[in-house]
Parts: structure tokens; sequence; C-alpha cells
């Protein structure tokens, strides 16, 4: 059986990207299918994965536009006041609000908190409807429109069809979308740490030698551990008992937060950024890690999923696109738009891990020079802090009315 309207779209993943869409997508009157893999269960209460988000402030107006901003506990958003960033060896650089009348650079909030959130808002629009537990199987084009066919037999067909599931996405597969992916052949670890120093919520980066250190800051005594090391020493933390990893790593950031108590499960996940060399193609798209998987040293991946969220809205909601979901200028437009904002993250993210994980006697210099310049110039200071806070997800939904009347509130 086969359901279609010419009036919806299928968005395939429910993680906090996709699920953001379908509430953008709703709002402009549109009916919306999400396929997803996990059980509902799974996705009404998401398990803590160990990633922290560093909001931007117009992913936060975004969130807050959208219904999501609302659901997520204030005991969950913690603020980012300043960023500090060095080599371990030399003193390092800075870079705070100030310029810009803020106080806060932005908020660090849960992967698995923004998931139940997003959960939450999208149960409570009827126009959206979810197919969970649910695997993707084949995407054919028939008379105009997308199917999608699911393990199960089930028949689904939209206008438009949306791959928003991961960096690794099936459906981009399915849709015969070439990627480049490089592997940095390194491994993440994440988790949670009690700490006797208050962090006064800055956060931390050192590059070190052999590995990344990254201190998130949480609650006054807490803070996400985000360690990049080799897969095999990341395995040999992991199997450490609590106190053992405690310690080891207090040794790894030269005791500066004091005594440290671990409070988490660990997580480790690989570290590879991908690019897809389609954002869009005849009746579909590509978002947030589907099309853009960035390298997580910025934290800036799901400010940047959020902006293609704000981009193909703007582009299949505009005149062009008014008869016809997936018109190509529509498209193609939002190709061009999201891959003019991205790629010069995703190229600086690429040359900034380069540079400071490359073990080579004269990289070392290099880096030195990096960090003296961005010590010394407050200008290049301002240009990464204004990365980091972020409006183009505010500035590319000017003038399209997310009209909250169409929720039925």
């Amino acid at each position: 059986m086969t359901t279609t309207t010419h009036r919806s779209v299928l968005i395939v993943g429910a993680g906090p990207v996709g699920l953001s869409l379908a509430c953008a997508l709703a709002m402009q009157g549109l009916d919306v299918d999400i396929v997803e893999r996990q059980p509902a269960a799974a996705l009404a209460e998401p398990r803590f994965d160990g990633r922290e988000i560093a909001l931007s402030h117009g992913s936060m107006h975004l969130l807050k536009r959208l219904g999501i901003w609302d659901r997520i506990p204030s005991a969950e958003i913690h603020p980012l006041r300043r960023a500090r960033v060095s080599d371990g060896v030399h003193d390092g650089f800075e870079i705070e609000p100030t310029s810009f009348d803020k106080d806060l650079l932005g908020n660090f909030v849960s992967n698995h908190v923004i998931r139940a959130a997003a959960w939450q808002a999208t149960q409570s629009i009827p126009a959206i409807r979810v197919h969970a537990d649910a695997d993707v199987q084949a995407v054919v084009r028939e008379n105009g429109t997308v199917v999608v066919g699911l393990a199960d037999g089930r028949r689904l067909s939209a206008p438009l069809v949306v791959a928003a599931d991961s960096r690794f996405s099936q459906l981009r597969r399915l849709l015969g979308v070439p990627v480049v992916m490089h592997d940095f052949g390194k491994t993440m670890l994440v988790c949670r740490l009690h700490h006797g120093t208050p962090h006064e919520h800055v956060a931390r980066e050192w590059f070190g030698h052999g590995q990344t250190r990254a201190l998130l800051p949480l609650d006054e005594h807490m803070v996400s551990l985000v360690l990049t090391v080799n897969g095999h020493e990341a395995a040999a933390l992991q199997a450490l008992d609590e106190e053992a990893f405690a310690r080891q790593i207090e040794i790894r950031l030269d005791g500066q937060l004091g005594p440290m108590k671990l409070v988490s499960p660990r997580h480790a996940y690989p570290l590879v950024a991908t690019w897809a060399k389609r954002f869009v193609g005849p009746g579909f798209a590509l978002v947030g890690d589907a099309a853009v998987g960035m390298h997580p040293v910025t934290a800036h991946g799901f400010n940047l999923g959020l902006a293609s969220v704000a981009r193909l809205v703007a582009a299949v909601t505009s005149s062009t696109a008014r008869h016809h979901l997936a018109d190509p200028r529509a498209l193609a437009r939002y190709q061009r738009q999201h891959r003019a904002g991205a790629l010069p993250l995703f190229l600086g993210t690429a040359m900034v891990v380069g540079v400071y994980t490359n073990e080579r006697m004269l990289a070392r210099p290099l880096r030195h020079v990096a960090l003296e310049a961005m010590r010394q110039v407050r200008p290049l200071r301002d240009l990464l802090a204004a990365t980091v806070m972020d409006a183009s997800p505010l500035q590319t939904l000017q003038g399209i009315a997310l009209g909250r009347h169409r929720l039925g509130r």
C-alpha cells in the first residue's frame, strides 16, 4: 500500500535535526511522515550518549520558534561564558562574547535532552506521523513522487524525501549519492566527571602530543570530557575501573580542576568527517549529518544541521516551490546556500585539526605561530567568537512565518 499527498514531506531519521525539520515543515501547513529505525520507546526516552551540544544563539532562537526550547528543563541548560584554547605548552588564547554585547557564547545541552524535547514537540503536532521501528529497504521515483519501501512491506510516498539519518546515511546510499569521507584514525572518548575546582563556565581545549583534550562546562563542579586518542588507547581507558580512569584523566589534565570522579557511562565514537557530493536530487534533499558530518572539534555540527533545516524550509516554501515541494530550482537554491554556509567551516575545521594533530616536528612552530596570532590579534578572536555564537539559523528564517496557529495552540 502506498500513501501520499501533494503537500507532504517524508523524512528518514528521527534524530534532533530530523525532528526539528518535521516541526518547521508542519508549521508551514505541510503533512510530514518520519521513518526511524528505533522503536518509539527509545525516541520518547533517549539514553544518555555522552554528547554535549554547544548551542549557538541562532540555534537557540530557532529551537524556541519550533516549540522545542521550552521543553528543555532549565537544569539541563549549562552556560558557556568563555572558551580557552592552548597546545599545553604555550599560553594559548581565550574567546569571549563581550564584543557582541552578550554575556554568553552559547549554552551546552546534552544531545539526548534535545532529542527528548524535539520528540515531545512532534507529538503535539497532528500533521506529523512517526513510523518507528521501521527500516528503509528501497527508494524509487514513480509518477513525480518518491516511494520509500519499508522492510515490513509498507510503501510511503511523498513529492519530497529528506535524508536525516546520520553521516552514515542508509537513504543517501540508496539514492546513489557519493560522499567524501575522511577517517581521522582517532577515537573520541566522552563522559562526565565531577571535579573539585570550579570551572567558571569556561570551556577548555588542549591540543597535545598524541591526544586532544576538551572540557565542556556543565554544573559548576561537573564537566564533559572529550578525549581524542587512537583506538587502542581509547579501549584501554574504557577497560579501567572508575577510580583508575579518574586518576588517569587527572594526570592527562595536569590536575587543573583538582580531584575527579567519573559520574556517567563512557562512550567512544570513531572520528569520521563526511561531505556529500550532492545535497539534492530529483525529489530528495539531505540535511544535517547526512549532508555534512563535521569533526566535533568545533562542537558546531548540530548548529550546522539546524542551519540546513532553516535553509531547506526557506527553499521548499518559497514562491517557486509553492506548487511542487521538490521544485528543482528551489532545491538547487538550498544546495547553493548550504554549501556556501558549510564549506568554510568544514575546511577550516579540517585545517585546524590537521595543524594541531600533526605530530611532525615542522608542525610545532606553525601551531605556536597560530596560537600567538590568536592571542595577540583581537579581531581574529572576535571572528572565531562570531562563528561559535552563529546567528545563521536566525538570519535564514527571517521572512518565514512559523505560525503557531497551525499547531492548534
